[in-house]
């Protein structure tokens, strides 16, 4: 793919989700026209319709976004980092180990959420990245198989936390649930802000993950320091699916879909995955927060209902596939 071309494709991806965040501000209980709602934010004065689209759905569409362009970045820097294609925040603990801080957070009410849920994201990860991602006898099978070990005692002592705490168990579900139904200008101006800091420390360390992928003695050759790029990247991913997790909670899948979807377009080159795999977990999230909020109206759907069953199916094609390597 030529350089025109692939800024071409990544416009049209732009101007897609533009489209999509237009037609999400009709979707509903309270139906809302497209044309109608720009005329309605263009109004000036106090009105229910105006109240509706900017207090409530506005912010709810730039979080999804923000979130799912997180969630897609993050889940291209552990795949190009493991180079395992079932890598994503998911599989690979962040989401789990920041859920288990994000549930600390709440039970002690701290008010230091995002900290809490970076804290227990990036103990997760080093901890599967110790006991599968290192060592002679390292592969894709044993990062999976370890990913899959730490989230299950992860989530354990997640659930043994909200049963010694029945008091806050409807306040920890909803959020573990996954989904946008209490966004907040708040949480969009706590969460967008960590969202863009590690996007943008991922991007500048596109190349280094680069070289990365060609082994360790060649990014070595090439003068890099293996151990402190390696930590960089990590950090950078898990900032970002902390900052995802503690304002959207647990959204599975999004970070495994999106990379590779992208990576049919672009190739594997993630100077240009990055930015397309972002847009597209953008532009797959809002999609999936306006089938949430669609398909049984007025009643609303968690989020991560909607993904887990379309990740689900994918990622068993990938199984099925085989867990080689990235393509």
């Amino acid at each position: 793919m030529t350089r025109r071309q692939y800024l071409l494709l990544l416009l049209g991806l732009g101007v897609a989700l533009a489209l999509a965040g237009v037609w999400s501000l009709g979707v509903g209980s309270t139906e809302i026209s497209p044309r109608r709602a720009l005329a309605i934010l263009q109004e000036p004065g106090p009105s229910l319709e105006r109240t509706i689209l900017f207090d409530l759905r506005l912010p709810r569409i730039l979080l999804a976004v923000a979130v799912g362009a997180g969630l897609a970045g993050a889940g291209t820097a552990y795949q190009g980092l493991f180079l395992n294609p079932l890598a994503d925040p998911f599989v690979i603990g962040a989401s789990s180990g920041a859920a288990l801080g994000a549930t600390g957070a709440i039970l002690l009410g701290t008010g230091a959420l995002p900290f809490a849920a970076f804290l227990g994201s990036l103990g997760a990860v080093g901890l599967v990245y110790l006991l599968g991602g290192s060592g002679s006898s390292s592969s894709p099978l044993t990062l999976l198989l370890a990913g899959a070990a730490v989230s299950t005692v992860v989530g354990s002592l997640v659930s043994l936390l909200m049963i010694l705490n029945d008091r806050s168990l409807g306040v920890i579900f909803n959020w573990l649930l996954g989904g946008f139904s209490t966004a907040t200008w708040r949480e969009l101006g706590y969460g967008a802000p960590m969202i863009a800091l590690g996007l943008a420390a991922l991007g500048l360390l596109s190349r280094p993950l680069d070289a990365l992928a060609l082994g360790d003695d060649t990014a070595r050759s090439l003068g890099l320091s293996v151990g402190a790029f390696r930590l960089a990247i990590v950090l950078a991913a898990t900032l970002t699916t902390a900052a995802a997790v503690a304002t959207a909670g647990i959204i599975g899948f999004v970070g495994l879909v999106a990379p590779h979807a992208a990576r049919l377009m672009v190739g594997g080159r993630n100077s240009r995955l990055l930015p397309a795999s972002c847009l597209l977990g953008a532009l797959l999230l809002l999609l999936a927060d306006d089938a949430a909020r669609g398909l049984a109206s007025p009643q609303e759907i968690p989020v991560s209902i909607v993904t887990a069953l379309v990740g689900g199916p994918f990622f068993l094609f990938l199984l099925r596939r085989g867990t080689g390597g990235l393509s």
